[in-house]
């Protein structure tokens, strides 16, 4: 597989995640409005705050999950997210 090949995969892959992190995160159940009843969402909240005495602990997966689901995410979030869908989209086309 050509470098070029590779390099706009991971180019397509890096745009892709996104555009579809928002979208995978309000069907999970994080939506601009809060947790979704009886979302995974949700599932993912009682256990947070079963495993932590009651309450949701800051900086917790479900916290910052919820923080980007309301606010969405912010420079540091996008590019994180961007450099995880580019590398993983590589690879595939390195491997395949």
């Amino acid at each position: 597989m050509g470098l070029l090949t590779i390099a706009a995969a991971s180019a397509l892959g890096a745009g892709g995640a996104v555009i579809a992190a928002p979208v995978v995160l309000g069907a999970i159940g994080f939506t601009g409005v809060g947790i979704a009843a009886g979302s995974y969402a949700a599932s993912m909240m009682s256990a947070a705050a079963v495993a932590n005495g009651g309450g949701v602990a800051a900086g917790s997966a479900v916290a910052v999950l919820q923080s980007v689901g309301m606010a969405g995410m912010g420079t540091a979030a996008t590019s994180a997210v961007a450099g995880a869908g580019g590398v993983l989209t590589g690879l595939a086309a390195l491997i395949f």
